[in-house]
């Protein structure tokens, strides 16, 4: 018989489950509610939330929304653009920005007033919702970079002060090498300066579930397929146990993997659900009963 066991340390962070609770609360006690965009990087928890009323919308549709509607911002964050606009069209924001977002878009748009004005790097994913709202702190100025290679790369005044930020959801170690890199190009070193912006709750997930994923014969990654975190930890899932699979559902679990296993390990994204990795795990013992 198979044993299965549920990380306990996978499943939504702070910001995430933060911004969940806020949609329900509002949901249940004023009724229909629209959300700038999928509330969470998974299609199955963006499902069971839009038949409780919350509808998905996008920055295009947010310009023609009558006064008065109630909009959510998830934990991503926005630019001040967007507040900006729902001001206009007297929409009522429902703010769930996740502390530590808003705290660093503070700290970006700090440096960015500052006089004279530094050179400011985001070491993030370009086009992803937290860093366009962590760009829009500089009015579009800010340097975005994906990799080191994309730092390497980057053209810099080596002798106008830098100050270097991460999305809140990146590797310390990429950070670091990126940090070191800008370091070793600065006339001075005192021209940069690195800000810890990495949230430690997702950064400390990489060597737990390392470890989970070294401790079972067979890995099932739970995540919604445009989750950037998801992929980043399954990966780290892969290196240590070749039979790792990711799945976004119960549904798309294969009976062939647990050939010759004895232990399966279920773990998944910041934006994967418990119930869906409950369900993953039920899917697991009725496939056990036939094998």
């Amino acid at each position: 018989m198979l044993k299965v066991e549920i990380d306990s340390g996978s499943g939504f962070c702070f910001g995430v489950t933060t911004a969940i609770r806020k949609a329900e609360e509002e949901l249940g006690e004023k009724g229909a509610l629209c959300c700038l965009g999928d509330i969470v990087h998974n299609n199955a928890e963006v499902e069971r939330l839009s038949t409780l009323g919350l509808r998905t919308i996008g920055h295009k549709e947010l310009r023609t929304l009558p006064g008065g509607t109630r909009v959510l911002l998830r934990a991503h964050g926005e630019p001040p653009a967007t507040y900006t606009l729902a001001a206009e069209r007297g929409l009522e924001i429902i703010d769930a920005t996740c502390p530590v977002v808003i705290q660093l878009q503070r700290r970006i748009r700090r440096v960015y007033e500052e006089d004279p004005r530094p050179q400011i790097i985001i070491y993030g994913k370009r086009g992803h919702a937290e860093v366009l709202g962590l760009v829009g702190q500089t009015e579009g100025e800010a340097i975005v970079v994906e990799t080191l290679e994309e730092a390497q790369a980057a053209v810099i005044d080596k002798n106008r002060p830098l100050c270097l930020f991460s999305q809140t959801t990146k590797s310390l170690e990429g950070y670091r090498a990126v940090g070191e890199h800008f370091k070793s190009q600065m006339a001075s070193p005192d021209l940069l300066r690195v800000f810890d912006t990495v949230c430690r709750q997702v950064s400390g997930r990489l060597s737990s579930i390392e470890d989970f994923a070294s401790r079972h014969d067979v890995i099932l990654f739970v995540c919604g397929k445009k989750s950037s975190n998801g992929h980043a930890l399954y990966e780290a899932c892969l290196h240590k146990n070749s039979r790792s699979h990711m799945v976004d559902s119960p549904g798309a679990i294969r009976k062939e993997w647990f050939a010759n296993g004895e232990s399966v390990g279920i773990c998944g994204a910041t934006s994967t659900p418990l119930w869906l990795m409950e369900a993953c795990r039920d899917k697991v013992e009725t496939i056990a009963k036939s094998l």
